[in-house]
């Protein structure tokens, strides 16, 4: 696997290669992008990145790749959290390190507009996109408004991201309960931004996705995998008869509400979050979300047409550490998928992989014969270890943005409203 982008250089003339070749005290050589060999790494390098990709992501760094951040360097995959590693030991162990390398050695790809656009076509929302799908940036974020104007003042207006301030203090508020956890409704919110975006793949292009059609669409309703969500897609069409007049799409509801779940739920990741989405008023394509039923290789092969590779199913699958199974057996509906169903921890990991789970626990037989997957058991085995919880953090906010993208053909024209989230919950 290599550092960079995988560029070819076979049209590309030497004079102008060597207009991109960088010198740093941690490259070995960098005469071309394809033979870019880095040497230990520093807590962030630039050293096999285009000057002028290096230029635009400078400022980044103080907000993306803070000391606690897992993420250490630009690298593909799970590599580049070897230095994290090596300076805390305790995080993980090496062999589980180059058994999650091994696991999940396939080069990203690229999703929506980002596959056709030049460097210098990019806005700063798709270059920051990009460095979090492609090379390893982390995609959780502390940025927050200082001041957030009224809700129906001019300066609130020109601000894309003001109203959505309102909305994310609005959902919440429904999605914390009183104990300080998080509720049936975000569940339901996390698990309709999993399946709004998860009905695309690479075949069907710019149909399906992350499109608001789960709820604008009836007909989504009456399909198998969408069933217990009609109460959350209620409230979406609440929200959306309350706040569609100031230009928001159904589309950014559903993702937004997920992420605000997510970090209402305590320990959960705070996700980059971005809006601009287009609705799409026509079903989604069919047969495109997994059943608990699936055989593990139907599984792992659905979403990589999605793009999603082992590596970032394992970490999607911990959005199971909230869910509570109804449906699959009707008998103990309401059983939780770990013991702490309102927390977003690891504990889903460790009692999936224990050889029993505890009495209360329901664990889905999907779920166990993909933890017990050679593609996927190194992920889970990490993800349940030391500093698990911080590395399957750092894994599910990419996976999820990645997910929450699919189908999305305008991102270069997306607008990063990251700050109007609320804060992590880390008491409770």
């Amino acid at each position: 696997m290599s550092l960079g982008y995988d560029i070819s250089t076979s049209a590309r003339s030497k004079a102008e290669e060597s207009r991109y070749s960088v010198s740093s005290p941690y490259t070995h050589s960098c005469h071309s992008f394809q033979s870019c060999r880095p040497g230990p790494p520093p807590p962030l390098s630039f050293s096999c990145v285009r000057p002028w990709y290096r230029k635009t992501l400078s400022h980044l760094q103080p907000a993306t790749m803070r000391a606690s951040s897992i993420a250490t360097a630009l690298a593909g995959g799970i590599t580049m959290l070897s230095a994290a590693v090596q300076a805390d030991p305790g995080m993980m162990n090496s062999s589980v390190l180059e058994a999650l390398h091994e696991a999940d050695r396939r080069p990203q790809e690229l999703i929506g507009d980002l596959q056709w656009l030049r460097p210098r076509q990019m806005s700063p929302v798709s270059h920051l996109i990009r460095s979090i799908l492609v090379d390893g940036f982390d995609a959780q974020s502390n940025e927050h408004y200082q001041y957030v104007p009224p809700l129906r003042s001019a300066a609130c207006a020109r601000d894309t991201c003001c109203v959505w301030w309102y909305i994310a203090k609005e959902m919440s508020q429904l999605f914390r309960g009183t104990d300080g956890q998080c509720t049936d409704a975000a569940r339901g919110a996390i698990r309709t931004g999993f399946h709004d975006a998860g009905a695309w793949s690479k075949t069907t292009g710019d149909f399906g996705g992350a499109d608001g059609s789960i709820v604008h669409a009836p007909e989504e309703m009456l399909r198998r995998p969408n069933k217990g969500l009609q109460e959350i897609v209620q409230q979406y069409k609440f929200w959306y008869d309350r706040w569609g007049h100031f230009g928001v799409s159904m589309a950014d509801l559903i993702q937004m509400g997920a992420n605000v779940a997510t970090v209402v739920c305590p320990l959960g990741p705070r996700i980059r979050s971005f809006v601009g989405r287009r609705d799409n008023f026509k079903p989604a394509p069919d047969g495109l979300l997994p059943s608990p039923f699936d055989p593990p290789d139907k599984v792992i092969a659905m979403f990589r047409a999605k793009t999603i590779q082992p590596l970032s199913l394992a970490a999607l699958l911990g959005a199971h550490s909230t869910s509570r199974q109804r449906f699959f057996n009707p008998a103990r509906a309401g059983a939780p998928q770990d013991s702490t169903p309102g927390v977003c921890d690891v504990l889903f990991y460790r009692q999936t992989l224990a050889a029993r789970s505890p009495p209360d626990v329901f664990r889905l037989p999907s779920d166990v014969v993909l933890a017990e997957h050679p593609l996927l058991f190194p992920a889970f085995k990490a993800f349940a270890g030391p500093g698990g919880q911080a590395l399957w953090a750092h894994e599910y906010a990419r996976a999820y943005l990645r997910l929450s993208l699919l189908g999305v053909f305008n991102i270069n024209n997306l607008t990063d409203c990251t700050r109007v989230l609320p804060p992590r919950t880390l008491k409770w």
